[in-house]
């Protein structure tokens, strides 16, 4: 694997390392020693998949809160994706920045979300899947999010939001999140 470290601290893009031949390749896209030789966590606990059937669907800004706090690791496995990660703790020098990047299932890169970030992305393809691992099982009381639009990040979707839940839609500006402030 191939390890990119992002302009947000602790946050990576992973590239397979592929071994071509004349059956197509071989890459590894997971493996303990190197998730730990970069300091990243390498703990899973959970995999899950988001189908998503509408190109402009929009999924975030989700973070799990203490004292069940998650790494994720997130790949496409079908379709494209415009994926986000939002720094949420407010100890980093880049608190409130975010970054962006493309998965799809043809480039196969992922990203490394580690603890204190919001993760979210739009479908750029109808059908679109996506694999996570996540370091800690999921607790319905500790799930949170941010706004999609929330004017603290300014985040810029490359197109527009034709799915959201309706509790993406509502979450809370970052302003008023007390759970955040409490882990603080």
């Amino acid at each position: 694997m191939i390890f990119h470290e992002t302009k947000l601290p602790g946050v990576f893009e992973i590239y397979l390392d592929s071994k071509l031949d004349e059956r197509g390749f071989f890459g590894r896209c997971w493996c303990q020693q190197e998730f730990e030789s970069h300091g990243l966590n390498p703990k899973i606990v959970q995999c899950s998949v988001s189908f998503n059937a509408r190109k402009g669907t929009l999924r975030g800004l989700h973070y799990q809160a203490h004292p069940h706090t998650e790494t994720k690791v997130v790949r496409c496995t079908r379709g494209a994706l415009y994926d986000v990660v939002v720094d949420l703790r407010p100890q980093s020098p880049t608190f409130k920045e975010w970054i962006a990047m493309v998965l799809t299932a043809t480039n196969r890169c992922m990203v490394y979300v580690p603890e204190g970030c919001a993760h979210g992305f739009l479908t750029l393809e109808d059908e679109t899947e996506v694999f996570y691992q996540m370091s800690e099982f999921y607790h319905a009381e500790l799930a949170y999010g941010v706004r999609w639009d929330d004017p603290a990040f300014q985040v810029v979707w490359p197109d527009v939001v034709a799915v959201i839940s309706e509790r993406d839609r509502t979450y809370p500006n970052l302003e008023e999140q007390s759970a955040l402030r409490a882990d603080s």
